[in-house]
């Protein structure tokens, strides 16, 4: 019985930008007597059904995103005969989706690292359930990955995970609904230890994929002590010293090593934390602003940002304290008007912003944005190609609309129209020149500049674009730059590292 883990991708890029980290989880949970996965992630080639036999077992991860190529491979694997698993958000949120669509013989719900092997286990006496709770595991029990399966010189950054889990309650997002508000930490010497594990190999730049690297605020400490919340206040700081320490011990590690994570703009007050980040080389980090006015972000629950000056000023302390900032911005509020465009690329500018994406609003499943929008639609929603726009992740790439909510001022040709000559304005040639002198040699400069034409390419082009023509172009030159860009990303390999202040880490982890 052979195991094939497989990351669905429309589009194939030859080289992709950070490892999907769960493929080679689940490689490490995957038992030794079933031998090692076959790890197929579509971003860089299709899958070719031809090495699917019956009797194999094909696991397939996906979220709204992939779900359409993800169904269309889990059909495909199941007329070869094999045994069709799916997992990851979406299938968490729709598991008779994949049952009814994806040919699956059974769906994974929440986390895999430990269900994993029951599941293989029920495959293997040919009896597999069509349900499997994972639960939420603690951070005691997240599994490594198998990073010895990785394919050489395909990747510019690898990623491991330090947190599951946000806080927060955003709107537009499902985390805190599907990993839960509860921060589960995995121990700095589990982290540190992948981490060396993966700099053998040369990886030099390593994302830390988490929900929010920046789990409990000093706001939150202050409100349970104003509470007289002792157990909480002592919960609270505990976690906080777990990042402290954390933080202390990736600062031990080679000097060229650099990170890169997500986190949420309160991070900026404490300075404390900006500071341990900058001494453990937390070089980027992808802030979510969404919106540059108080009324945007009251909209999706996220008014704990700052607005205006205020907003513009907490962005620059982070790159204060060494941290580049990837600010991500959504476009389609209700309360965006055409002026909200042209106030976002100029706060981009005055924040000192060194990357930065820009999104229009869709509804994603799991989270309170859909539950409204998908009311409003009532019960007879219009459809497209047969298929309920409620649903439309389900719907063919090339007939889906680019938006999906209604605006009260705007069309939604006017807000990709606009969004897209936001994307063009900042990264501009002239743009990217000027914010290319966070990095000194002439060679450096050079290299920001072809980073950042490839991440338009990837993010915005295949997109925002509306002709399949532009799209396929983008593509083109995406693969195109992609290739040099992993050869400025990777260092040399260092195979004797030893992992400071622990026990040297095994390659990957013993799965019975």
């Amino acid at each position: 019985m052979k195991v094939h883990l497989v990351n669905p991708s429309d589009t194939a890029f030859g080289t992709s930008v950070i490892t999907p980290r769960w493929l080679y989880v689940l490689a490490s949970a995957t038992p030794s007597e079933y031998g090692d996965p076959a790890i197929i992630d579509e971003t860089l080639d299709h899958l070719d059904p031809e090495t699917i036999s019956p009797g194999d077992v094909v696991g397939i991860g996906i979220h709204t995103a992939n779900a359409h190529r993800g169904l269309t491979l889990g059909r495909i694997a199941r007329e070869r005969g094999a045994y069709v698993i799916f997992g990851g958000i979406h299938a968490t949120l729709y598991p008779d989706e994949a049952l009814e669509l994806g040919g699956a013989h059974s769906v994974v719900k929440g986390d895999g690292d430990v269900i994993w092997k029951t599941v293989l286990a029920d495959c293997a006496a040919g009896d597999p359930k069509p349900i499997y709770d994972g639960a939420r595991i603690e951070g005691a029990s997240f599994l490594p990955a198998r990073w010895d399966l990785l394919p050489q010189g395909r990747y510019m950054w690898a990623s491991v995970q330090t947190v599951r889990g946000c806080p927060k309650h955003c709107s537009f997002c499902s985390v805190w609904r599907t990993d839960g508000q509860k921060p589960r930490n995995r121990t700095a010497d589990a982290v540190v230890g992948e981490v060396v594990v993966l700099r053998r190999l040369g990886f030099r730049f390593i994302a830390l994929a988490d929900d929010n690297f920046y789990p409990v605020t000093l706001t939150d400490i202050e409100l349970a002590r104003r509470q007289g919340n002792q157990q909480r206040v002592a919960e609270l700081e505990s976690i906080r010293a777990d990042r402290f320490d954390l933080m202390a011990r990736l600062a031990q590690l080679p000097s060229d090593t650099v990170f890169y994570t997500q986190i949420t703009i309160e991070a900026a007050e404490d300075r404390s934390f900006l500071e341990a980040m900058n001494k453990a080389r937390i070089r980027g980090a992808l802030v979510g602003v969404e919106s540059v006015t108080p009324e945007g972000l009251k909209s999706i629950f996220k008014d704990f940002n700052p607005a205006g000056e205020d907003l513009a000023e907490r962005l620059r302390a982070f790159k204060e304290h060494g941290v580049h900032v990837l600010g991500s911005f959504i476009f389609g509020l209700p309360s965006d008007r055409a002026h909200t465009f042209d106030a976002t690329a100029a706060l981009a500018e005055k924040a000192n912003l060194t990357f930065a994406q820009f999104v229009t609003m869709t509804p994603y499943p799991g989270t309170v944005d859909f539950e409204r929008w998908e009311k409003h639609q009532g019960p007879e929603p219009k459809k497209v190609d047969g298929i309920p726009i409620t649903r439309f992740w389900l719907i063919p790439h090339h007939l889906r609309p680019k938006l999906y909510t209604t605006h009260p001022t705007m069309t939604s040709e006017e807000i990709r129209v606009r969004t897209q000559a936001v994307w063009d304005s900042f990264y501009s040639l002239k743009s990217i020149w000027r914010r290319a002198d966070c990095v000194k040699s002439l060679k450096a400069r050079l290299a920001f500049v072809m980073i950042s034409k490839l991440y338009r390419q990837m993010y915005a082009n295949t997109g925002i674009a509306t002709d399949s023509a532009r799209r396929q172009s983008a593509n083109r030159w995406a693969r195109l730059l992609a290739k040099p860009c992993v050869r400025l990303f990777q260092g040399k390999p260092m195979p004797d590292l030893a992992a400071p202040g622990a026990a040297d880490p095994t390659p990957f982890p013993i799965v019975t």
